[in-house]
């Protein structure tokens, strides 16, 4: 599942952005994929191939110089996704991208203003990736993006990396305040106010206190804020107490060997994962000290670097002070459970959805059309006395057969999808007609009856089977009778394996799961699966909802529990990109006419059934 992967960045400065592109590329490598970063300077990696291009010069000549630079990097390295990570970034790599089949995911890192000639958010690419809840608001809200094409994902932490920083200063007494991050800009205005107006009081008060500066970009420090640095150092023993150490590659020793860091976005984040008390204050807010109170409030702001609606804010340097004295006296406590944070940022999950994300814009790119998903129950000799009607006789089955092929439909199953998707299968043998045949349930007439007619229409499917390998019949429809609506011996499941299904899982025992807890809920769905894949030895990827009835809940928790598809019934996306946890079926009944047949297989059915159905 090794992708080829173009990261695109500006990088004519150190910001939170290069950190993590480099970080994102650099694991990607180590975990298989072949990378390749173009940027404005080489040498930021010493793993990563690293091409250099002036990204950040918007001329109008250069940018054409760079479009042809990236189409002939793509095409001769048949790149499968594109990583922008900046504006310019993403600029120029959708117009290199124009007439290929090759996606552009781009990752805004902060408020973004709308252009007066930006007519198109296209220019983001199939997928943006929005750094915290606030950011994808403004997207949303402001600059009006599709919400399905957003997805929130922070810049992740390499924990294990993190654990190895210790400590290792010595305790001698003192207090180090550090404040991290870049002087230029609104960051460098709000630590000019700390240094003019917050840090000589403390100093004053507290004679163990020390405060040191980190950070690029001195030259571009309010002149305010260096009279008043300099004042610091007169007035509090020179570089002893008061220290400005510029950029450092030793950050994260710093930030260990610190008791408080001030700071905001990726500087905040691994200023607690090392363990330091972070006094969250950004572009945007200031949360203040961050305890397991605030965490959450703190992570939707990216600590205070970004708002959903812009605000004019200053800090409050009153109120600053104050929190100060709180923590120096002992009268307010800090730290957050590293377990919480790790939920949030851990590098290995984030990775896994980036990834899932790229395989979800190149199937986006490569077939922007709905994929018809057909559902099918039963297949019996003859027309059964059933409620729900969900069954088509083994006569009428052929016929829809011989019509697909009439047709020249080309049935893939979601391993296929998959396949195609991580570059595992080539994009160009994707079929011109696809569609995707499933079953429910695993009744016994659809060994005898159904999978005989579709070895012998050369056709394959999905089977979606309950965990519970013990049950006999259909005991769990009201109104159906188990005795006729026998189910599958495991031998016989095995067979559909062997050639060729796909094998999806259908929770454990078929209940309404909305209804159901969260810990039951999950264990319907995972042991399920895990019943599956021991009984059967294949890999299950998809689940779908019995009676169709699921929430975003329950989405979610099909999300955790590691599967790559959730299938729904007669509701969902438009696409299956739309959103791969609700995957729209169309019911099959005993009756379809040749125009139904027609309708149902269409990619354009899914956009006229929500049109005329709501949903």
């Amino acid at each position: 599942m090794a992708l080829r992967i173009l990261h695109v960045l500006s990088s004519n400065f150190f910001a939170g952005s290069v950190a993590y592109a480099l970080q994102l590329a650099e694991k990607q490598r180590a975990s298989g994929h072949d990378v390749i970063m173009v940027t404005d300077q080489t040498g930021l990696s010493d793993s990563v191939t690293c091409l250099q291009l002036p990204i950040s010069d918007r001329s109008l000549m250069q940018r054409f110089r760079n479009i042809r630079f990236l189409r002939a990097i793509i095409r001769n390295h048949d790149i499968h996704v594109v990583h922008a990570h900046s504006r310019a970034a993403s600029w120029v790599a959708h117009y290199a991208l124009l007439g290929t089949r090759v996606p552009l995911v781009s990752t805004i890192h902060g408020r973004q203003v709308k252009h007066t000639r930006l007519k198109s958010n296209d220019v983001y690419g199939e997928k943006v990736i929005a750094i915290c809840p606030q950011l994808i608001e403004q997207l949303a809200t402001e600059l009006r993006m599709d919400r399905q094409k957003l997805v929130c994902l922070p810049n992740p932490l390499d924990f294990e990396h993190l654990g190895q920083i210790q400590r290792s200063r010595v305790d001698d007494g003192r207090v180090i305040i550090s404040v991290v991050g870049r002087l230029n800009g609104p960051k460098g205005a709000h630590i000019a106010d700390l240094v003019a107006h917050v840090f000589p009081q403390l100093l004053q008060r507290h004679p163990s206190l020390s405060v040191q500066i980190v950070g690029g970009e001195w030259e571009a420090f309010p002149q305010a804020g260096k009279d008043a640095f300099a004042q610091l150092q007169t007035l509090f023993g020179g570089r002893v107490r008061v220290r400005y150490l510029g950029f450092t590659k030793q950050v994260l020793q710093v930030m260990a060997d610190s008791d408080v860091v001030i700071g905001a976005g990726r500087v905040a984040m691994e200023a607690l994962a090392l363990g330091t008390s972070v006094f969250a204050t950004g572009e945007a807010c200031c949360h203040g000290f961050v305890t397991g109170d605030n965490l959450s409030d703190a992570i939707s702001t990216n600590f205070g670097d970004i708002r959903a609606v812009a605000i004019p804010f200053r800090p409050d340097t009153a109120a600053v002070t104050r929190d100060f004295e709180a923590y120096l006296t002992g009268t307010v406590i800090t730290g957050i459970d590293r377990a919480a944070l790790s939920a949030v940022y851990d590098i290995n999950a984030i990775m896994a959805k980036i990834l899932s994300t790229y395989t979800s814009a190149i199937m986006g790119k490569a077939v922007p059309g709905a994929i018809p998903v057909l559902m099918y129950h039963r297949v019996p000799d003859a027309p059964i006395e059933t409620k729900h009607k969900t069954f088509v006789t083994k006569e009428n089955f052929e016929k829809h057969l011989r019509f697909f092929t009439r047709r020249g439909l080309q049935a893939i199953t979601f391993l296929d999808y998959l396949a195609f998707a991580s570059g595992d299968k080539p994009l160009r043998e994707f079929p011109r007609k696809p569609f995707i045949l499933t079953f429910d349930d695993g009744y016994l007439d659809n060994f005898h009856n159904m999978l005989p007619l579709a070895r012998k229409y050369g056709y394959k499917g999905v089977l979606f089977l309950l965990g519970d390998f013990s049950v006999s019949g259909n005991m769990w429809d009201v109104g159906e009778n188990l005795e006729a609506n026998r189910i599958m011996t495991t031998e016989q499941k095995r067979a559909f394996v062997a050639c060729g299904w796909e094998i999806g899982a259908h929770t454990l025992t078929h209940p309404k799961l909305p209804l159901l807890s969260d810990e039951d809920a999950m264990y319907e769905i995972c042991e399920g699966r895990d019943r599956i894949e021991r009984e059967l030895q294949t890999r299950v990827v998809s689940f779908a909802y019995p009676f169709g009835t699921y929430d975003e809940r329950i989405k979610n928790l099909v999300k955790q529990a590691g599967f790559e598809f959730g299938i729904a019934t007669d509701t969902g996306g438009l696409t299956i990109e739309d959103d791969r946890f609700a995957v729209f079926r169309v019911n099959m009944f005993p009756e379809e006419s040749t125009f139904s047949l027609f309708k149902k297989t269409s990619a354009w059915y899914r956009n006229y059934y929500r049109r005329k159905r709501g949903k």
